[in-house]
């Protein structure tokens, strides 16, 4: 399908295969990882169109290997989603100890579990989630190669100047959730050192799609006229397609010494920029509140695009879909990123 053909609205099931086209590049890369892949934590906003894009490049390359999903299939992606692509899915409470270890030994493990909805008020789950059950999981699966999820927001912030924070950069972030998240890292690099686990880190910051992102957000506060807070004034964004298609290329980077990346856009944008263009798209007037800080949470990607390339969605295609699909009235999966919650309290 190409960009410029594209019509909205379209049905969930056109979505999802739209944002799981894989490129060659992809299935280059996926050609390095041998045996089958198992995705932990596959039923999230991101997890479909991981599994997807893995199983139509093996399938574009003749590969054989299975993609198997595990999650409770109780979040914004069900079960018969996967299987309807071929995907292998295993219903599994990972924080059953019993449940992970009769999970199949696979040599490859994408890590995408984890808590962040609600944490600020539920310290407990946080700590189950982000830090007890990721050893348990490294673990498990020690001597495998690792791709692990984690988030741009363990950085410090910076200036909107700085062009955001590199992969070399201090980690001091505000709040529990963006913590905890640096001790799932700590988990997996552990048993990088211990055993013959090969991990990469992503440090994903804001990824975007139709139904779910920052630039959803801010939509939604123009469409329905809702003033948007300018504290957390600018932002970094990637369309979820070009995200995953850069994640899947890290792959074959993992290492003993984990290899940490960022992914993002290469842009840093404004928000009162951004919500004044949906403004005109929308045909309304954007209201705001508060002004701008000094400071922000912003990444640096330029190694992930020294690597891969630019992410090929432009920002004007992103925002014309996205308010093209809230005029439509189709739905989203209602969960607000949060990004412009300043402590980290999400």
């Amino acid at each position: 399908m190409q960009y410029e053909t594209l019509a909205l609205p379209m049905p969930q099931t056109q979505a999802d295969n739209f944002l799981s086209t894989p490129t060659e590049e992809v299935t280059q890369a996926l050609s390095e990882i041998k045996g089958d892949i198992m995705v932990l934590g596959a039923g999230g906003k991101m997890g479909l169109h991981i599994c997807s894009m893995i199983r139509r490049a093996d399938e574009a390359a003749g590969r054989a290997n299975r993609v198997i999903a595990v999650s409770r299939f109780s979040s914004v992606h069900g079960q018969e989603l996967f299987e309807k692509q071929g995907i292998t899915t295993i219903a599994c409470d990972l924080e059953s100890a019993k449940a992970l270890e009769g999970l199949p030994d696979t040599p490859n493990i994408i890590y995408m579990v984890g808590a962040k909805f609600g944490t600020g008020n539920q310290p407990d789950l946080l700590k189950r989630m982000n830090e007890e059950l990721p050893k348990r999981v490294a673990q498990r699966f020690a001597g495998a190669r690792c791709l692990v999820f984690s988030t741009g927001c363990v950085y410090a912030m910076v200036s909107p100047e700085s062009q955001g924070s590199q992969e070399s950069d201090r980690t001091d972030p505000p709040g529990a959730y963006a913590q905890s998240c640096l001790v799932r890292e700590g988990a997996f690099a552990n048993a990088a050192q211990s055993s013959s686990s090969k991990v990469a880190l992503i440090r994903l910051n804001y990824s975007t799609e139709f139904r779910y992102g920052v630039l959803v957000d801010i939509a939604q506060k123009v469409f329905k006229e809702e003033p948007i807070d300018l504290s957390m004034g600018w932002v970094n964004v990637i369309w979820q397609r070009d995200a995953v298609d850069q994640i899947l290329q890290v792959f074959p980077h993992a290492s003993s010494e984990p290899f940490i990346i960022n992914i993002t856009g290469a842009a840093t944008l404004s928000v009162r920029d951004v919500a004044e263009q949906f403004g005109h798209l929308l045909n309304k007037t954007p209201l705001f509140e508060n002004k701008e800080e000094d400071t922000v949470w912003l990444n640096n990607a330029s190694k992930s695009h020294q690597l891969f390339g630019s992410p090929q969605t432009p920002l004007n295609d992103m925002m014309k879909w996205t308010a093209a699909w809230l005029q439509s009235g189709s739905t989203t999966f209602g969960k607000p990123t949060g990004f412009d919650n300043r402590d980290g309290k999400f």
